[in-house]
């Protein structure tokens, strides 16, 4: 049996096109090689940096920290903004 090329198209673009459909990646929680796979023209090295800034200044306010991190511009920041986040902010007080 010959398999249809549109069906083999398909099935292509749902197994290997996970990424598009992937949560956006927690800044503040992510480790190192999430970043930098999450991130486009970020790579091990600045992924490692994003973590080690947030290890010694505390966690990002607004995803545009990141410009904070050396070798991480506006550029950078804007082309993977739908893919980041800072989470949920944190509730101040105590529930009862």
């Amino acid at each position: 049996m010959k398999a249809h090329p549109s069906f083999l198209l398909t099935l292509f673009c749902i197994l290997f096109s996970f990424n598009v459909f992937a949560a956006p990646v927690n800044i503040n929680s992510a480790d190192a090689a999430a970043i930098d796979a999450a991130m486009k023209g970020v790579g091990a090295n600045y992924a490692a940096a994003i973590v080690a800034y947030r290890t010694k200044n505390g966690p990002y306010k607004r995803v545009d920290d990141l410009t904070k991190v050396k070798g991480i511009g506006p550029k950078v920041v804007e082309k993977n903004r739908a893919n980041l986040t800072i989470g949920e902010p944190a509730q101040e007080g105590s529930a009862k």
